[in-house]
């Protein structure tokens, strides 16, 4: 197949497309994330980036079988500015342009369950209703989140039964230790309504869901190692995300938790394209 990406981040759908056995001839990438696209670089060099969605009418590239991308969900989202298709969320209408220029034969779209009216402008213009997906039926997080596509999906992925406990790296990593700062953050009056109102979790079954400013503004998840409270390692993103071990471990820890919460639950995807 021929596979279009865009929003591509960090290329999870190129580690999905080969968990579902799919072969890839070509795969166009359009992300202008920087380290996003040093982390793709890295782990899939025949990758051909092509920039920002916004100047696809000048590229230059074969027939695609296939489209799938995550379009920018902050003002869809229900904790963004509630300004819908018409905010940064706009970025959407750039993803319909491609699906009816390149008319791939299958096609993947992924966005957070949020703004009722946004959500049903996208399935008028799409064609489809969108299947919602929990990524805790695959992995250890809390992930609901909205997938349209013409994929004849016939079942829900199988409950593997994973939590938190069970995707934890061994003792207590040197990278998990809170810095003075964030333990006293915790313990303060700010910190303490922050877990009361479960925006913050201290040793939850299954993770909160994960966000690109989840580990920077530590509304986070933490856990207990040797009756220490600890955060999550950039490893644990990745499984939490079903993302390979070190796959990001090109870039900075900063910039691989933000891309982590910004990408996809690869084993979702995976089991979507398996219905092909």
């Amino acid at each position: 197949m021929n596979v279009l990406s865009v929003f591509d981040g960090m290329s999870c759908g190129r580690i999905a497309l080969e968990r579902a056995g799919i072969n890839v001839e070509n795969y166009f990438a359009s992300e202008i994330d920087k380290w996003a696209i040093k982390v793709a670089q890295k782990n899939y060099t025949e990758t051909m980036q092509l920039g920002s969605i916004t100047e696809w009418e000048s590229w230059d590239i074969p027939k695609i079988d296939m489209l799938i991308g995550g379009s920018p969900c902050q003002s869809i989202s229900n904790l963004g500015d509630k300004s819908g298709l018409e905010g940064k969320s706009s970025l959407f209408f750039k993803y319909l342009e491609c699906l009816h220029y390149f008319k791939p034969k299958y096609f993947i779209l992924e966005n957070v369950v949020g703004n009722k009216k946004a959500i049903e402008k996208i399935s008028e213009l799409v064609g489809v209703e969108p299947i919602e997906i929990n990524s805790n039926l695959v992995s250890a997080q809390n992930r609901r989140r909205l997938y349209w596509t013409n994929i004849d999906v016939k079942s829900m992925p199988q409950d593997r039964g994973i939590y938190l406990k069970d995707i934890l790296e061994n003792g207590v990593p040197e990278k998990s230790i809170l810095t003075e700062s964030r333990k006293r953050w915790l313990l303060s009056d700010k910190g303490q309504q922050t877990i009361a109102k479960k925006y913050a979790v201290i040793d939850p079954l299954k993770a909160n869901c994960l966000t690109a400013r989840s580990d920077a503004s530590w509304n986070s998840n933490y856990v207990t190692r040797s009756g220490e409270i600890t955060k999550l390692t950039p490893i644990e993103y990745e499984r939490l995300q079903t993302v390979p071990d070190n796959y990001t471990d090109c870039v900075s820890d900063f910039q691989r938790y933000k891309m982590l919460g910004n990408g996809w639950t690869v084993d979702v995807i995976s089991h979507i394209l398996k219905n092909i």
